[in-house]
């Protein structure tokens, strides 16, 4: 029987959202051992690595992603999420700017963005990330909850307030249903 990459590929998604790591790995592996120049196949396991805590690896796939694809916003995304949980600041912020210069309509970047310029203590650079993410999706929670936090550092108590309102009603309406566009 004719084994294949998108076959091992849909299995280990499968895998690897019961939390299901290791046979998940092992069918990304697999996969890759079929087609190796596949930038999806190889993001798709930097992320179960990711997900299963193993961030070096997990960084390693990611990479390779990225050579070979290097302007897929949503990898360069990930992978300056995967540095910035690994304490690489600088090499997060490049991958940030880069990736805002291939989509600057990218939310997830702008506020990953903002959490490294609150982390550098940056707090009007990080208000200004935040913001930006916003405006491209009011109805992103992290972005919301990060602004908050940053306009309380600022002691723009106005604005800290205004942020848990909508917090609140994100909450409330979450609920009922999903403001997923």
């Amino acid at each position: 029987m004719f084994e294949s990459y998108e076959k091992l590929n849909n299995q280990a998604i499968e895998h690897a959202s019961k939390g299901e790591f290791t046979e998940a790995i092992a069918c990304f592996k697999r996969a890759i051992s079929i087609q190796n120049q596949n930038p999806m196949l190889w993001f798709n396991l930097g992320i179960t690595y990711r997900d299963s805590g193993d961030m070096k690896a997990a960084y390693t796939a990611l990479e390779t992603s990225f050579t070979m694809d290097p302007y897929n916003d949503e990898v360069i995304e990930t992978l300056a999420d995967v540095c910035f949980h690994t304490n690489r600041l600088d090499e997060a912020f490049r991958y940030c700017v880069f990736g805002l210069n291939v989509n600057p309509y990218n939310s997830h970047i702008w506020n990953n963005m903002g959490v490294i310029y609150f982390n550098q203590k940056d707090f009007g650079a990080a208000e200004e990330s935040f913001e930006q993410a916003l405006t491209l999706n009011p109805y992103y929670y992290d972005a919301l909850y990060n602004l908050r936090d940053t306009y309380s550092e600022l002691n723009n108590s106005r604005g800290a307030a205004e942020c848990n309102k909508k917090l609140k009603e994100l909450r409330n309406n979450s609920r009922g249903g999903t403001y997923d566009r």
